[in-house]
This record gives C-alpha cells, structure tokens and sequence, in this order.
C-alpha cells in the first residue's frame, strides 16, 4: 500500500512538474499539439535552418543542432568502431528476413549507443544521428549498374521482404517512440549509370514503373512504415525526381498517403539547375521552392539556403515551408529528442554494445548464410583432414577493404579469406601468392589515401586514429605495386602455376573491389566507367591466370566477390567449383573457410541472374525491363536468379493449392513437402513463383513467397507458404495502379527460378 501511495505520488509531483513546461516542452501533452505549439514560435530564418541535412538548432527554444545525414547500410557506418555484416547484395543472397531483421535490431542497437555516447560528449555531428539514409531498394536491374552491390537485387519482392525487415528493425516497434528512422532510397526510378545520374531522364512504361520500380516503396510506406523517404538524382518523365509531380505528389503523397519525410539526395536540389545537369530551373530560390512545394522537406546540400530569397521573389509562402516543419518537428519528437531520457527507451543504451561478441557472433552467421556455391564437380568441401597442401591464389585474397564493401563502419577485426582459409586448415601447408591485380597494371589500394583525405573510413574517427590509419594506408600503398606487365606473359602464368601444383588444392580468390564498382568513382579503366562497369566479363587476367591453374590438373575453387553479377561463361570451364563471396563483411572470411571446409553447407541463393554475357543485356541506358532480370529475360543464363548448390541433396514433392479455383481478393495457401535425402543437416529456400497466362507483357514468373527451412539429414518437412492476394495484381492502365486481375495462373514450387527447378499447377481466378 506504501509502495502504490509512493508511485502515485511521484507521478503528482511529475505531472507538477511538467505543468510548469511550455506546451511544447511538456511530453503528457499530444505531439501534435506540441509540434503545433513549436511551429509558431518560430521564426522564418529557423524554420529554413531546419530544413538541411545539418539542421541549425535553436537554442532559445532548446532545440540542438543534428544532422539528418547517418548511414547504415549494413552496419552503422562512417562513425568509427561498428559490426559490419555482409554487403547488402550478400544479405539478399540469405533470403532470410527473420535473420535480416535482427541483423537491424543489432545495427540500431548500436546506432542508439553511439548516439548515446556521443550526445554525452556534446557531438551533434553528422554521422551520429538516429535518422539513417537506409535501405537503399532501388531494383537492381543491369549488374553494370556500380551501385547494385548496396540494394537487395534484381526481385521486387524479395527487394520488399528484405527492406521492410531493415526498416523494423531499424526504427523498432515501440508505441511511442522511434528506435532510429529508416530512409528508402532512392524514389524511384534510379540504378544507373552513374557517370550521368546528374542529368539523366529515366522513361519507363506505366506497367515498369508499377510493377517494377515502385513495389518496394510500396511496401516500405504503407506496410513497413517507414519514416523517410530519399528522392534520386535523375529526373523521371522531365522532372528531378526530388520535384517531380508524379512521383512525390500523385503517388507518395497522394495514392499512398505517405506522411513521413523526405530528403533529397545530397546536391541533387542543385542539379535542378546547374548547367550540364537537368537545367530545368533558372536559379537555386526556384529549384527549391519547388522541391519543397512538391514535398522534399529536407534537402542535402546548399541550395535550400535560398529559401528566402524564393519567399521574396513569391516562388512560395512561409505556410508552404510549415508543411515541411511540422514533419521534421515530428520526426524529432518521434525519436524523443526533446522528452526526458528516462521517457526514451534506448536511451540508457551502453557503448559497450558496440561490436559486442553477440554481434559478432550474428555477422558470422549471416556471412555464412550469404555465401552462393554455383558449381561443384565433386571438390567441395575439402575436408581438412584429406589435404596437407594448400595454394591460395588471386588479388582478393588477402583484401581486408574488399571485404567491407561500401556505406561501411570499421570493425574490430576483419578477416580476410586467406585468413579464412588458414583458420579452416590449422594443419595444412597454405602458400599465398597475389598472382595478378583485379585488371592488369592496377592496384586498387585507395589513391586518396595517400593525399591523406577524409575518406570514408576515415568518417567518425579522432585525428590520432586517423593519422595512424593513413600511415598504414601509405604503407600498403607503397607495398602494393602493379604486378609487372612481365609477370603476365605466358612463361610467368607457367611458372605461377607451377608453384601452385604443388599443392593439393588451389584457391583463386578473385573478381571485383569496391574500389572498381560503387558510386560515381574516379575510375576509368578498360571495362569500367564511372563506378560502372561497361562489360560484364571477369577482367581478362584474372580469365589468363585461371585457365594456367586449371591446366595444372590439379582442383581449381574459385572464390568470386563482388558486388555485382559477374558473366563466366568464357571461364566457366577453368575452375571445378565456384563459390560466390560477395563483399562478406567483417566476418567473410570466416564464413568461406567454414563453407569450403565442409564446417557448415552452403545455403545462399543468387537476388540476381549470372548472364553468360555481356551480349545478353539490353542497352545499359534503356529503362525498360524487356528482356532485362529473370522476370522477362527468354534465354538461358548462366546461373539463374534463386539458384544456388548445397552440400545436401534436396527433393520436393508436389505443392499442393488449397483451392485450384478462388475469387479476386483470396489468398491461396501453397503447401510442399521438401525432404533432405542426404547424410548432411542442410537449410534449403523454397521458392514460389507466380506465372500469369495469356498475358504476353505480363513477367515470365515473378517470386511471391519463399522460406528459408533447415533440414536434418534424412528428414522431410512440409512447407506452407501463403500467396495473398497481392501476389496476383498487375497494372491496370484505366485505374493507373496495380489491381488483382482475373484469369488463369501456374504456381510454380521450387529450389530457383529455373524451369528444371520447379514443379507446376494451375490456379485460375474468377
């Protein structure tokens, strides 16, 4: 009874307290009114400094600086110490939202940390703010694109999956307040190239645009809820896309009734009317009064400075700004910015969650859940106890920055896959030659640390530990010289390979960098522009010292990363097995030594096609998907999309419907029996595709359900899976939006989107 009388006092005394508050200031009033209350004791000149990414704090009424600039893309990233997961590309491969959605947990865990520790400090600075610029669900429809390596692949729906599950676990699910924001990026119809995104007009047919490059929003602002939006650099239909008419106005904001933010992409307000760029303004006060007027809150960038003289000009009136205020004052009241720390969960949270052995520990699971055996003639796993020699090859072998892709924070530890493949083979004899670079005479250590900039590793860290970092980057750099145009003649190829039949097995560790695929990157060497790539082909040396090692007869594993789909069909014949690593994260390594080793089985699945070919991609600039990704591509590819080898043998009955026949607006129940007829404890992804009839424009199938399931040696599970009504809607020019649509449809079950790969039925919808 004391303790009741107590509480109840304590909450008197509170409410006294809080009674003496403006009504702002006072967290028991509703937000609303407290934003209402804010918004009109401000003035003109601090509601525009509101508007940046570096948003101006006032101080007269309590509100601190913050920069809306963070990132995490698969970790926190850019502010020092974090734990870093695989790539984006490589989290799609696990086709696993479950898991994906406590990797985020983790990564706002850590994000609320920092943001702890650093307002503790009195940092307010970009990079440690709770408004992340993530996920990035563009849809990643040419592998030419440098960028695709930081989005969920070529699939909408697994694009949605995957991004709403980052959404959740980023911003929580806490009644009252956010964890972190989540932003999707970029709205909408953007993925390269990006040596012309400044001034790029993308055009797509209405049936592209809603059934392939708007899903994923979709999905994230009316399912996922997702906080921030970011508008893309190009312009859609003549207008840049963070003023464009259709797409922010009509669609976001109208037909969705998205009520968040959104931001501009940085400089991109600019690109409105800069020369060589859209030019489709005179001057920077137009350019942002209509980035605000058709709804782009906060801009990254400068040109927003120019509001006044817009104002001035009668370009747009100070209510129009307010519209935008009331949405970033939400967004600071949402993540409890202005409330009591002990109101605000997460606000107690230690640093010392950082990189924490648990995370750790998670990283190392979803590596190995990311990694893609393609091909296996019978090599893998090599046991260790079968092999005493073991010769590793190739020029991302012991490329610790390989491993961390972009967007990416600096771990404690990396571990390179030579160090992989050491800790796998405690016993054996392991040789490490470098062998020749990504492209010949090249050496992709970044240049710019040797003119000691502020790159992005840098991003978060102090002075001292970035002056002892640059003086490790200077070092690599002057140890890691171009392999000599002499090494590569055909009497130096002999000679490398050589050394390495003397070993039992050969590793050839190889592909793309991040420092050759990315965004808008200085690089132009033959095959790449711009952070793009011009051809598909593995590197024409990496091909050369392949083939040398094949012709040794000795086994060739060829561990591929990159960001991107990379084309083998010239090489297809020169490696007994192929294991796709993409950017493996902190953990990587690891992950390759325990897959190659036997120590877990491989279990990821490719988010994109492998063409065989350069010659089987459209033209890089054409938006439509005609013949572009497994939805609408009619040959054969290399590896197809949802394809990937286990060590375990798999059989799948039948699916069996829950009706054959149903209504418009029903959901069908698929339910298969997928049995493990191996002596190896395996997981398996179960796929179902959906197959419209009579629909010559509609996609060849489209993934709309899938189930990541373990198996044990021997067992057979049943797996439903539910395709809801969504899973039949197509566009519909007369209501300009997707709708189910009637007519007859082949469910197809299965381990990828390959026909030899699936089993049929037939559905039909009244």
């Amino acid at each position: 009874m004391k303790r009741i009388i107590l509480i109840a006092a304590c909450t008197l005394l509170s409410m006294q307290a809080f009674a003496q508050l403006e009504p702002y200031q006072n967290p028991v009033i509703p937000r609303e009114q407290r934003i209402q209350d804010l918004l009109q004791r401000l003035t003109l000149e601090e509601k525009i400094g509101l508007m940046m990414n570096g948003s101006k704090g006032v101080e007269r009424l309590g509100i601190p600086d913050y920069d809306w600039w963070n990132e995490a893309l698969h970790g926190v990233a850019r502010a020092g110490l974090a734990t870093v997961y695989p790539q984006a590309i490589g989290m799609a491969a696990t086709f696993d939202p479950e898991t994906h959605l406590q990797t985020f947990t983790y990564v706002s865990d850590e994000a609320r940390a920092k943001y702890n520790d650093a307002q503790s400090k009195g940092n307010h600075g970009r990079y440690y703010g709770l408004s992340f610029w993530t996920p990035n669900i563009n849809i990643f429809r040419d592998p030419r694109w440098g960028r695709g390596q930081e989005t969920y692949g070529e699939d909408p729906y697994l694009t949605s999956m995957m991004g709403a599950a980052t959404v959740r676990g980023l911003q929580g699910d806490n009644p009252d307040y956010y964890k972190t924001h989540a932003c999707a990026k970029h709205f909408a119809v953007h993925s390269g190239p990006e040596w012309n995104r400044h001034s790029y007009n993308a055009v797509v047919t209405m049936r592209d645009l809603w059934e392939t490059y708007l899903p994923a929003f979709q999905t994230l602002a009316v399912d996922a809820g997702v906080r921030e939006f970011m508008g893309a650099y190009n312009s859609y239909e003549g207008d840049p896309c963070c003023g464009s008419e259709i797409l922010l106005k009509e669609i976001l904001r109208g037909k969705w009734d998205y009520q968040g933010l959104v931001v501009s992409d940085c400089g991109a307000i600019n690109d409105f009317y800069l020369i060589g760029h859209h030019e489709k303004f005179p001057d920077a006060a137009s350019s942002s009064a209509n980035a605000v007027l058709t709804g782009t809150d906060i801009e990254c960038g400068s040109a927003y400075r120019s509001l006044k003289e817009a104002i001035d000009n009668g370009y747009i009136t100070e209510d129009d700004l307010d519209v935008s205020i009331r949405r970033i004052l939400r967004g600071f009241f949402e993540l409890g910015i202005f409330d009591p720390a002990d109101m605000v969960p997460w606000s107690s949270m230690p640093y010392s969650n950082v990189d924490c052995q648990e995370h750790k520990d998670h990283a190392l699971k979803v590596a190995r859940e990311s990694v893609v055996m393609l091909k296996n003639d019978g090599i893998l796993p090599v046991r260790p106890e079968k092999v005493k020699k073991i010769a590793v090859i190739g020029p991302n072998a012991n490329d610790e920055k390989m491993m961390l892709g972009n967007y990416n924070g600096i771990p404690s530890e990396t571990v390179t896959i030579l160090e992989g493949i050491q800790d796998a083979y405690p016993d054996a004899e392991v040789t490490y030659e470098r062998g020749c670079d990504l492209v010949e005479g090249f050496v992709f250590v970044d240049p710019r640390a040797k003119r000691g900039l502020n790159t992005e590793i840098y991003m978060g860290l102090s002075e001292e530990e970035q002056a002892e970092l640059r003086k490790k980057q200077q070092a690599e750099l002057e140890a890691a010289t171009p392999i000599p145009s002499e090494n590569y003649t055909p009497e130096a190829l002999a000679a490398l390979a050589a050394r390495a039949a003397e070993a039992d097995v050969i590793f050839f560790v190889g592909g793309l960098s991040p420092f050759i695929e990315g965004e808008e990157m200085r690089v132009s060497i033959e095959g790449f522009k711009g952070g793009d790539r011009e051809v598909i082909e593995l590197p024409k040396i990496q091909g050369k010292v392949l083939k040398a090692l094949h012709d040794t007869g000795k086994p060739v594993v060829f561990v591929l990363c990159s960001g991107s789909a990379v084309a083998l069909d010239q090489n297809k014949d020169d490696y007994d097995a192929l294991i796709c690593a993409w950017y493996g994260g902190q953990a990587g390594g690891t992950a390759v030594g325990d897959v190659i080793s036997g120590k877990v089985s491989p279990s990821g699945k490719l988010p994109v096609t492998f063409y065989k070919s350069t010659d089987q991609l459209p033209d890089f600039l054409d938006y439509d998907m005609d013949g572009r990704t497994y939805r609408y591509m009619t040959e054969e590819p290399l590896y197809p999309f949802g394809f990937g080898l286990s060590y375990a043998s798999f059989s799948y009955g039948r699916a069996k419907l829950s009706s054959r026949s149903i209504k418009a607006g029903d959901t069908v129940t698929v339910k298969v029996r997928v049995k493990n007829r191996s002596k190896v404890d395996a997981d398996e992804v179960v796929q179902v595709y959906v197959k419209r009839l009579g629909d010559a424009e509609a996609p060849v199938k489209a993934l709309k359900a899938f189930q990541r399931i373990h198996v044990k040696a021997g067992e057979s599970k049943v797996v439903t899976l539910e395709l809801p009504a969504s899973s039949f809607e197509y566009y519909d020019s007369e209501l300009d939006d997707l709708t189910v649509k009637s007519g007859r449809y082949k469910i197809l079950c299965g381990s990828s989107s390959s026909d030899r790969d699936l089993k049929a039925r037939k559905l039909k919808i009244d």
